[in-house]
């Protein structure tokens, strides 16, 4: 019980509900699901047959990564994407629509913490075909791994590797729910969210395909390194799977601290946020 007598929510009992609403409601238009389930695989297909165009003609995309080591690196990637898309993106992308229509007052008078049910209320259940051909993709590319390449896939080295996908996916969250809550300052905050857009096309290379002899990839490096990590999101969990981490093993201890001052800092921005928001009602 809470101090205003008020019986504590079960959110795993909630959040389940979450997932049942979006299964009922993707069930109720099964072509659009149908629709977004085969473009999707469409263009994950582009994606591999595109890259395999390219591999055709050079051996290492950068140093370091060969062909099947970048398809564990795009795996990891798209992964990473699809979770954050399937949990997050609907709610974000909703959010200044409950704003502009008032209906975030009912948010906030709900028992339960705000932030939870902004961020999973609604779910994407169309991507977990890309959770799927993701892990799919994962396991042909380490199945193909050049003779002489020590990656030992042991129970270790994936659990490493899922913390290091969740780590990933709570940077990226933590930024987009920082950027959707600009929208109660500006009412409609679309150039910010396209931001996060922007910023994030940098995770999709590994981060030492910036490390060129001009001073704009050392600056590409710099502030998506140690300012918005974004290029750690990918590249530590490939390369811890992958044991090709090696004397960079630093940036998976920038990628836990970004994980946790991210969370951290968004919930800060959240709850300020929150208490510039005038209700509909005022």
């Amino acid at each position: 019980m809470n101090e205003a007598g008020h019986e504590q929510p079960n959110y795993r009992w909630v959040w389940l509900t979450f997932v049942r609403n979006a299964l009922i409601r993707e069930m109720t238009f099964r072509g659009n699901f149908l629709i977004t389930v085969v473009t999707r695989a469409l263009w994950f297909c582009s994606q591999i047959l595109l890259f395999k165009i390219i591999f055709h003609n050079v051996q290492h995309i950068t140093p370091g990564w060969n062909e099947y080591q970048y398809f564990a690196f795009m795996a990891t990637g798209m992964l990473i994407n699809a979770l954050v898309e399937a949990l997050f993106m609907p709610n974000m992308a909703n959010f200044s629509e409950l704003i502009r229509t008032g209906n975030l007052d009912f948010a906030l008078l709900k028992p339960i913490d705000t932030q939870f049910l902004i961020s999973f209320e609604k779910m994407d259940l169309a991507m977990l075909n890309q959770i799927l051909l993701s892990v799919g993709l994962l396991i042909y590319a380490l199945s193909n791994l050049p003779t002489g390449t020590e990656v030992s896939v042991t129970i270790g080295s994936v659990a490493l590797y899922v913390l290091f996908i969740v780590v990933g996916v709570t940077i990226l969250y933590s930024l987009m729910i920082s950027l959707a809550s600009t929208a109660i300052w500006f009412g409609r905050n679309q150039g910010l969210y396209d931001f996060w857009f922007y910023i994030t096309v940098f995770a999709r290379y590994p981060r030492s395909i910036y490390q060129t002899a001009t001073p704009a990839g050392d600056v590409i490096r710099f502030v998506f390194t140690f300012i918005l990590p974004i290029l750690v999101v990918v590249t530590v969990p490939s390369r811890v799977l992958l044991n090709t981490l090696g004397n960079q093993s630093w940036l998976a201890g920038i990628g836990l601290a970004a994980a946790g001052i991210g969370l951290v800092v968004s919930r800060m921005i959240f709850t300020w946020s929150l208490r510039s928001y005038r209700s509909a009602s005022s």
